[in-house]
């Protein structure tokens, strides 16, 4: 699996996806840019000492890093008031789940161009406008790992 965490703004959400993505051995791709700087210390205690486990690409925009993605790629965008929830689709152990900026989430062009692949988190307080970004990604990143039997597990939490 691949997480892709669009032009993060806040440290400590980052490293707490770097070290969800070393637990579960995803690939983590970075595109610029951030709003912190990659050896910010919030970045670092967050992640812990999972950077070194981490497989994780840094991309300078997302055309150059849409160039490098493979031809058959699946991307699911999940964003707020998208048409299917994130547990209605079945994913593929290449699949990329993105995500985008915690204070403006992914640009509208994007998510209209691949509606078909637009997901939601339901919410259920009218109030709520979102969860936090790491949530957002361990959840929709472990219902794609259950889908797929949790395969390559070493051992429970």
């Amino acid at each position: 699996m691949h997480i892709v965490l669009v032009e993060p703004e806040i440290p400590p959400n980052t490293g707490n996806v770097a070290r969800l993505c070393a637990a579960t051995r995803t690939t983590l791709h970075l595109v610029e840019p951030f709003g912190f700087e990659l050896d910010d210390q919030q970045l670092k205690r967050a992640g812990m000492d999972y950077w070194r486990q981490v497989e994780w690409h840094r991309w300078p925009n997302w055309r150059e890093f849409q160039k490098q993605l493979p031809p058959n790629a699946r991307l699911w965008f999940i964003e707020s008031r998208g048409p299917q929830r994130y547990a209605e689709v079945r994913y593929s152990p290449d699949d990329y789940l993105v995500f985008g900026r915690e204070t403006a989430g992914l640009p509208k062009k994007v998510l209209e161009e691949h509606r078909d692949r637009w997901l939601r988190i339901p919410m259920f307080h009218e109030k709520s406008r979102s969860l936090n970004l790491s949530n957002c990604a361990a959840l929709v990143l472990f219902e794609a790992l259950r889908q797929q039997g949790f395969s390559g597990e070493l051992r429970d939490a």
